[in-house]
């Protein structure tokens, strides 16, 4: 059997204004797209392997489907992720040390033109609960947060006991 029966992940999102998503993206996965078209645009990520397409149709936009991520390998990663984002005026929100989807997190998040949430994150390990405004039955329960939320920024780091 293959090891790696499925090499690359696509993802296909419908935006409302392709003329602003592909700025946002360009900027967020700092490379520009490999193909524009009327109506769409493509990108092709190497780390991780994804190849992500935009289909500008109004009408089709989901926004609350969830959300997207990338989880990171080390600390120190999501601290210059988020420092990267942050020179940009990406971050929407910031948690440390957070118990999301019974996992200990760092994590930062971004929401492009049309609201579509990401998380960048680091997990520390398994836990055994949620934050209680994690189990909020809203849309903005666990791993969602609120859109362009107001927050005081804070390095990131492994030693955080701090939790939302």
């Amino acid at each position: 059997m293959n090891q790696n029966p499925f090499p690359r992940m696509h993802v296909s999102l419908y935006v409302s204004d392709l003329q602003k998503t592909i700025p946002f993206y360009s900027s967020f996965f700092d490379k520009e797209p490999v193909k524009v078209k009327p109506g769409y645009a493509k990108y092709v990520l190497d780390s991780p392997s994804l190849i992500i397409s935009f289909v500008e149709n109004k009408e089709r936009v989901q926004q609350n489907f969830g959300h997207l991520g990338f989880q990171v390998e080390t600390v120190e990663e999501l601290n210059k992720r988020l420092w990267e984002a942050r020179m940009k005026h990406l971050v929407s929100k910031e948690e440390t040390g957070t118990n999301c989807c019974y996992a200990k997190q760092d994590k930062f998040w971004v929401s492009d033109p049309d609201g579509v949430q990401w998380e960048a994150y680091y997990f520390h390990e398994d836990a055994e609960f949620n934050d209680p405004h994690y189990e909020m039955s809203e849309a903005s329960a666990c791993c969602m947060p609120q859109d362009k939320e107001k927050i005081n920024f804070r390095e990131l780091n492994a030693e955080s006991k701090a939790c939302c």
